[in-house]
């Protein structure tokens, strides 16, 4: 169903785009938008468990289009160096197809949005308040990776 990546040399290992997940703070995330537009927008995002949480308001252009299609493509850069001198670029990304599902379970809720505030902010009493002050307008979402890739430039490999 997925494509094999065509450059597998520069692929790099399930373990490092978990590495690569879990330290990134923003993604930019790909969606179908209005009038059959593919509509891209940058969030912050959180990953455990083998999936991503992000939130955002509960109406607006990304809402709606998450309400139409569950299907995602996400997009973490790690590294984005030129190298002016060699006319290249050393870079590291990750790139996630899944399902997203907006929550509406109040206990996956808040624990989609503790997990997301915890990454950002150790203490569990401020996340914890902030969610419950922010509960009526959150709207969180939980994506299911179903593919995920990772690659690197290939004056990385080896390094």
């Amino acid at each position: 169903m997925f494509r094999k990546m065509r450059r597998f040399k520069q692929q790099l290992s399930d373990d490092e785009c978990v590495r690569i997940l879990k330290n990134g703070k923003t993604a930019v995330l790909a969606l179908y938008g209005d009038n059959g537009y593919p509509y891209a927008v940058p969030v912050n995002y959180a990953y455990a468990d083998g999936k991503i949480y992000f939130h955002g308001a509960g109406e607006g252009h990304k809402y709606d289009a998450l309400k139409s299609r569950s299907e995602i493509s996400l997009c973490v850069i790690e590294r984005d160096d030129v190298d002016s001198e060699k006319l290249t670029t050393l870079y590291k990304s990750v790139i996630v197809f899944g399902r997203a599902k907006i929550l509406e379970n109040d206990e996956e809720i808040f624990r989609s949005a503790e997990v997301f505030g915890l990454k950002y902010n150790s203490d569990k009493a401020a996340v914890d308040k902030e969610i419950e002050r922010l509960k009526s307008a959150l709207c969180c979402v939980e994506v299911t990776i179903e593919h995920m890739t990772g690659k690197q430039g290939k004056e990385l490999v080896g390094a």
